[in-house]
Parts: C-alpha cells; structure tokens; sequence
C-alpha cells in the first residue's frame, strides 16, 4: 500500500503542494501526456465549485486536476485513494449542480492497472 506523504513538488515546471504521493504521480503521468501531445496542458487544484444552495454540511469542492484535451475542452480528474462519505457527496453536488462538467475519479484501481507506467516515468514514488 501506498503510504501518503504530502508536501512540495516541481513536475512539469510546475510547482504544486500535492496531497499525496499518488496525487503527484498522477500529475507525472499529465505531465507525461502533455509531453507526447496526448493533451493540451493540465493544472492543479484551479478552481473550486461552490454549492450557493447549500447552508450545511459539504458547500465546496476543489477537484485534483484540470486536464485541457486537443479540442480545447476540459475534464476534472480527482485522485482518490478512499471514497468517504464527504467525497462522495462532494462528487455528486458537483453532478448534481455543474452537470456540464465532467468528472474522472482515479483510484486505487486505476494506479493496479497502470502499474508499468512508473517504469517509464521520471520520478515516480513508490
């Protein structure tokens, strides 16, 4: 298992304070992307939805990652290594009240799946 370590990191010129060691190894893999023309760029923790309805409880959410694609539009992406019941409420206000906006949850899966990337990636923490 991955153990969580937040704290500072330049990656892609980009100086970020990420959460994790998973949220960094992903923004490697943007990086990655962004390097072999797959997007246009990506960005972290730019911009934070506001639920104006909502007097309790969850009112905000700020998502991990704002991937722009080739044709100029944009996808959220959101690194998480455990789904509690606030991030999953935060997920479905943002549905619920922004449903233009696309949301791409990586997880503990996602990361199984593409295990051999961190063979090819400059950096990667184990």
């Amino acid at each position: 298992m991955l153990k969580f370590k937040q704290g500072w990191r330049t990656i892609g010129g980009k100086r970020n304070y990420f959460r994790s060691k998973w949220e960094a190894n992903y923004s490697r893999w943007l990086q990655w992307r962004k390097k072999h023309g797959e997007i246009i760029d990506w960005l972290h923790e730019p911009q934070t939805f506001w639920f104006e309805s909502i007097k309790r409880g969850v009112r905000s959410y700020l998502p991990d990652f704002k991937v722009i694609l080739l044709d100029g539009t944009h996808e959220w992406h959101e690194v998480k290594g455990y789904m509690d019941s606030k991030s999953l409420t935060k997920i479905k206000r943002l549905k619920k009240y922004y449903p233009e906006e696309k949301l791409i949850v990586v997880d503990s899966d996602w990361f199984k799946r593409n295990k051999n990337i961190s063979y090819i990636l400059i950096g990667w923490e184990k």
